[in-house]
């Protein structure tokens, strides 16, 4: 039987450090308690160059601790080589998947499946809404919603 190649993943939102860190942390942890974490290349990164090189937002950590998921992630920009490396590119919103779309236009062999990561979600949520602007709840949401969409998405044949 032949090896199983590598899967990648990169999770995308705005300015990765609330969404996209969380999606990538709670995925790493599913893959881990799956023990399949030698099978997934996972990462994150925003489409903006806000944050670039700072941790995520301290109420993104304090909610990942009380589910026991730490992560040392430090913001990041989507590149051009993304497109060519991931196999698939989940973003939280319809802005992320414009500004996706249009980056991988200009990208020669664009290989990634750029989606929604909510379009995995059992209960139809297609939207992971940004909860910079909100509180400790709303970013609880965010890791329920990511929880919910990364199982789906890792129990989906690839």
């Amino acid at each position: 039987m032949a090896a199983k190649e590598v899967k990648s993943v990169l999770f995308v939102c705005l300015g990765n450090i609330c969404r996209s860190p969380i999606a990538e942390a709670v995925f790493r942890k599913l893959v881990t308690d799956e023990n399949v974490e030698n099978k997934w290349m996972t990462d994150s990164a925003a489409v903006s160059d806000w944050n670039v090189g700072c941790c995520p937002d301290a109420r993104a950590l304090s909610c990942l601790r009380n589910h026991g998921i730490e992560t040392a992630h430090k913001a990041q920009q989507v590149t051009k080589d993304d497109f060519l490396t991931f196999d698939y590119i989940l973003c939280m919103d319809e802005s992320n998947l414009r500004d996706l779309k249009r980056k991988s236009n200009q990208v020669k062999n664009c290989k990634a499946k750029i989606e929604l990561l909510g379009s995995y979600d059992p209960q139809k949520q297609l939207i992971i809404e940004d909860p910079y602007y909100g509180n400790e709840k709303d970013f609880e949401a965010v890791y329920e919603q990511c929880a919910r969409c990364c199982k789906a998405f890792l129990e989906k044949p690839h």
